[in-house]
């Protein structure tokens, strides 16, 4: 059964041509994908480009695939790659090229407001404010801190998986998480006060 093979086991099924393994691949991890690169992307026109050309950039690389690290940490990786491609192809970005939301922020709204059950409008005017001080708070932090919290939180990667899709030391990224966190604290206190 599909549901208890591991995600590595079902990749290097996939690597021997099996395309139901992918199938599952992709269920269990297109909604944390999306979400990953909804919420690091400048732009929010990328976010679908980036998460469909990284699908592809695994099929293309499955015959090479090695289960050296977990199969989440690889597609994050490959994904995060994708990224850093395309900010390395554009020129500055001015804010009226970045459309509704930084961060690709109106993506994963999206996206997560179709997930939720339905909610009475209180609760959805309380959820909305809460997304966007949220959003307006990690919008502050710099790019790497943001990133590590995001693969932290949102995607409850292990340390040495952001590690690795980061390509930096372990110690390094609990030193972003750290400093994240403290900065999340003194923004929200400051504004209560």
């Amino acid at each position: 059964m599909l549901t208890t093979t591991s995600d590595e086991q079902l990749m290097l099924q996939y690597r021997e041509g099996d395309f139901i393994a992918f199938e599952e691949l992709y269920r269990r991890h297109r909604v944390g994908l999306y979400r990953f690169i909804a919420w690091r992307s400048p732009r929010a026109d990328w976010v679908d480009e980036i998460v469909q050309d990284s699908w592809a950039n695994l099929h293309q690389a499955r015959e090479r695939y090695q289960p050296d690290a977990s199969f989440r940490t690889y597609l994050y990786q490959i994904a995060r790659n994708r990224l850093l491609d395309l900010l390395r192809q554009q020129q500055p970005l001015l804010a009226a090229d970045m459309g509704t939301g930084t961060d690709g922020f109106d993506a994963f709204d999206a996206l997560a407001d179709a997930a939720q059950d339905v909610v009475t409008p209180e609760t959805a005017f309380d959820q909305k404010q809460r997304h966007d001080s949220l959003h307006q708070a990690l919008a502050q932090l710099p790019g790497e801190q943001k990133e590590a919290l995001v693969l932290q939180q949102m995607n409850r990667l292990s340390l040495e998986e952001i590690a690795a899709i980061v390509s930096a030391p372990v110690e390094t990224v609990k030193s972003r998480l750290r400093y994240a966190m403290r900065k999340l604290r003194e923004g929200s206190l400051c504004e209560q006060g």
